[in-house]
């Protein structure tokens, strides 16, 4: 047989998968004709696509020793030196082929997938258009537009893209699965879930898009069925990094941090990402041991630019410079290129238009916090719109807060981007965050600079570290240090933080029903377990053993985490029965039993908010330790203003000796307890809303 018909032959073999035969005949070929250049390049593209790179290369490359002028051996080199991640020379590949082939659009589609993998994703754009506008049929180049232009944080734009490819290939299972992540991006999740259910229908046991659908699921807060999403991909892939993170995260929302924490430990194999999630994890749990290992490589994963959640290191650090070098590597991470600004020239209104944007208008803390304020604001020169990017709850929360807000905008579907522009066309003059780096953050929305100023302001302690926020409204107390600050700080002249001063007190129930001793001092803490840190419970310990018969009463706990604090009593010398956990009551009865304590301790690093609040609107007072950044420095913010300066430690040495002192001296706590009972400017919302609109116009005095 000739060397003509097995060359045939091996491309016939070739085409139909018989790889190994075709494979046998071009080696035939060669041996009789090694110059043969046909063979020698069908031999390479048969090893690349059996995965043998190596030797891919080495056999295209002899092929284009024979015929350097070759566009399609060209670009099979090309896309072999890709596979390779020779990202440089696969780039001058597919140049070199397209010098020889102007406006190929395989070739061009290719370079943009070498462009998009280096980053230079405004390129890898241009060169997608330029494959379609020579094919508009180009599927593939459809699809990797999409994809880019959500690299470039357009998901609107890439959704156009792929409803494109999908119109022209309607089966086209990773263009459904792009096209939900795009909606992932657009926070439509019940879309994004469809899209992700056709894309598995189409290719079942689809690891990526198992775990995409996950996401989707998490999204819709159905978190136990993310997690059997999750489930179902670890069991086809059980290193599956991504998903294991993933699926921790939605672990934590349903409280099983003990799971969570273990499905981050095996994510952090490989994916430095998944530290975040088990800093947090270690931190719900109690698991100090845990913890001290995570803290301790904190620092330097975040000065070498790691993102890791700003919020989660409100946990572990009262460094503020750290903090903001943080929350910098978020946004960075977040935002490599900023959207262009909406806002422009200042606006001319008769009242001043003042938005609210939140991801927590629900029944949430943040909403009972603001919703006096909101009701209180002076309609005569303010007009008070809300933004609510949260699902709708039902709750009387969220029902009371839209009835507060002249305009609301349910943005809870709606793409960020459109949000903004909305926003633009209102001619908002000032946007409040209240989110800050927490879960269901803003940025999106804010990165477009919708506003002619843009504040942050009570949801995060600390600084967003974001160029498009303008302010960050906060009181001398709890911010003493500028530089830790990337927004100017605007200081409220009492304190920065909203209460809800209509709040009803109920009924307490007896100290016998609440498993109180009757008789014995009661330390209370009602903060989330995250914040009780391994020094503070020693010190807290060391509290109970110096007072007989006193308890520390806590917020109910999970079951490992409540093991792991009696575990610590125990190991502390501290009979864990004299832990005392909470049961869950309704809001009224919590408030009114907050007096069946004597004292309220406070934690650090991350201190009381909230619930120090609660506890001095019920008149029962706090101790807190006078912290080094903002979240460990609201406790001294509130006592400043509710005029009990003397309750503020300023060590932890200290803390501890006016713990006792106050245990052992009823007549400071009664004297406390009175000045509470006379009123404080700190529950005076009509004040704070003056304050505020004070600070909303000396912003707008600034730009105009």
């Amino acid at each position: 047989m000739n060397s003509q018909t097995l060359s045939e032959q091996a491309v016939a073999l070739h085409r139909s998968g018989r790889m190994a035969e075709a494979e046998s005949l071009y080696l035939q070929v060669l041996a009789a004709h090694p110059a043969d250049f046909t063979a020698r390049h069908l031999l390479g593209v048969l090893r690349a696509q059996s995965g043998r790179m190596d030797e891919a290369l080495a056999d295209i490359g002899a092929a284009l020793a024979l015929n350097p002028d070759d566009p399609e051996a060209l670009l099979n080199h090309a896309n072999v030196l890709k596979s390779l991640n020779r990202l440089e020379d696969a780039l001058a590949g597919f140049d070199r082929a397209l010098a020889l082939k102007p406006g190929w659009p395989q070739a061009e589609n290719n370079r943009g997938t070498v462009l998009q993998a280096m980053g230079r994703h405004d390129e890898a754009l241009a060169t997608y258009d330029r494959a379609l506008a020579v094919a508009p049929d180009n599927v593939e180049a459809l699809n990797n537009r999409g994809s880019v232009l959500q690299d470039l944080r357009r998901p609107a734009d890439a959704l156009a893209s792929y409803d494109q490819a999908l119109r022209l290939a309607p089966r086209f299972a990773t263009a459904f699965n792009n096209r939900g992540s795009a909606l992932l991006d657009l926070k439509r999740f019940a879309d994004a879930l469809g899209c992700f259910d056709r894309a598995q229908a189409l290719r079942p046991g689809d690891v990526q898009i198992l775990n995409n659908r996950g996401n989707a699921l998490q999204g819709l807060l159905r978190y136990d069925e993310a997690v059997a999403a999750y489930d179902q991909a670890l069991a086809l892939s059980p290193g599956y990094a991504e998903a294991l993170n993933n699926r921790g995260n939605a672990l934590q929302q349903l409280k099983r941090h003990d799971e969570a924490l273990a499905s981050f430990d095996l994510a952090l194999t490989s994916k430095p990402e998944a530290f975040a999630g088990a800093a947090i994890a270690a931190l719900n749990l109690c698991d100090w041991t845990r913890s001290a290992q995570i803290g301790a490589q904190m620092a330097g994963r975040i000065m070498a630019g790691e993102p890791i959640s700003p919020w989660t290191l409100l946990g572990y650090s009262q460094d503020e410079m750290l903090q903001r070098r943080c929350a910098e590597n978020a946004i960075a991470a977040r935002f490599p290129n900023l959207p262009p600004a909406l806002a422009g020239r200042p606006y001319r209104h008769g009242k001043i238009r003042l938005a609210y944007v939140s991801s927590d208008f629900a029944h949430h803390p943040v909403a009972t916090q603001v919703v006096q304020l909101i009701e209180s604001h002076d309609r005569s020169r303010f007009e008070v719109i809300g933004i609510g990017t949260n699902a709708e709850d039902g709750s009387s929360q969220r029902r009371r807060l839209i009835a507060a807000f002249d305009t609301f905008i349910d943005a809870a579907d709606l793409p960020a981007e459109a949000v903004a522009r909305q926003l633009r066309q209102m001619e908002v003059d000032i946007l409040v965050d209240l989110n800050g780096h927490t879960r269901g953050d803003n940025f999106d929305i804010l990165s477009h600079r919708p506003a002619l100023v843009q504040a942050t302001w009570l949801g995060y302690a600390g600084t967003t570290a974001a160029p498009f926020m303008d302010y960050v409204l906060a009181d001398a107390v709890v911010a003493p240090n500028a530089a830790a600050f990337s927004e100017t700080i605007l200081n409220l002249p009492v304190c920065f933080f909203a209460n809800d001063s209509s709040r009803k007190i109920g009924v307490a129930p007896s100290r016998a029903e609440a498993s109180l001793p009757q008789d014995g001092f009661v330390f209370c803490c009602f903060n989330n377990n995250f914040k009780i840190t391994a020094p503070v419970f020693a010190l807290w310990m060391r509290l109970l053993a110096a007072l007989p018969g006193s308890v520390l009463w806590l917020k109910q706990a999970g079951d490992k985490a409540k093991a792991n604090l009696q575990q610590a009593a125990k190991e502390a010398g501290v009979d864990p029965a004299r832990l005392v956990f909470a049961k869950p009551a309704a809001l009224d009865v919590h408030l009114a039993r907050h007096r069946l304590a004597d004292l309220f301790l406070d934690t650090a690093p991350y201190g009381a908010h909230a619930t120090a609040c609660d506890a001095l609107y019920a008149g029962l007072p706090v101790l807190t330790e006078r912290g080094t950044a903002f979240a460990s420095r609201i406790g001294a913010s509130f006592l400043t203003a509710a005029g009990l300066p003397d309750l503020i430690a300023e060590s932890a040495a200290d803390y501890e000796r006016l713990a006792l002192e106050l245990a052992r001296d009823p007549a400071r706590l009664k004297a406390a307890r009175e000045k509470l009972a006379s009123g404080s400017p700190l529950f005076d919302t009509q004040r704070l809303a003056r304050d505020m609109e004070a600070a909303f116009e000396a912003m707008l005095a600034a730009v105009k």
